[in-house]
């Protein structure tokens, strides 16, 4: 990912979130998200990354059709040698195309390359198309949940896992 790629990353990031969590998350909430404003966003995190996030973009025929984001493990403040996968969104156009597919599976190869052991990562648990494309992929939830809230309404979180460790 480049610097240039953030506005198209933000475009189907908010895009991902308007089309997945419709139906989870209150439709004003969701209506408002702002492609602008999460571009500024993804710039300013871009500018000052240490190096420790990897953003990952597929493209096809010239276009930017998907985005994912790998790093440390998040313990609350603490960053674990595990990884985790932060972020994963493909343009609602491509949807069961691969995309999202190859990106996770870059991510993954990434992650075991670096040594880590193993690849967590969150998903809204009434998000059952992406919890049975995690899973198709070989993770699977261990029993970990967050609360998670937006505009008063609960939205919780589950983590899974894969285990990276070769053999």
């Amino acid at each position: 990912m480049t610097l240039a790629d953030c506005d198209r990353v933000a475009e189907i990031r908010i895009r991902g979130w308007q089309t997945a969590y419709r139906g989870l998350m209150p439709q004003p909430y969701l209506d408002a998200l702002s492609v602008t404003e999460d571009a500024e966003r993804r710039r300013e995190r871009f500018r000052r990354s240490d190096g420790s996030v990897v953003n990952l973009v597929a493209e096809q025929d010239g276009e930017l059709v998907g985005w994912a984001a790998h790093g440390p493990y998040r313990d609350g403040e603490q960053r674990t040698s595990d990884a985790e996968l932060y972020a994963i969104y493909v343009d609602a156009a491509r949807f069961g195309g691969g995309v999202g597919h190859a990106l996770l599976q870059e991510s993954v190869r990434r992650c075991t390359a670096a040594g880590h052991q193993r690849l967590y990562l969150w998903v809204l648990k009434g998000n059952t198309r992406a919890r049975a494309f995690y899973e198709r992929a070989g993770f699977h939830p261990d029993g970990a949940e967050e609360p998670f809230e937006v505009d008063g309404v609960a939205v919780p979180e589950v983590r899974y896992v894969k285990s990276l460790r070769a053999g």
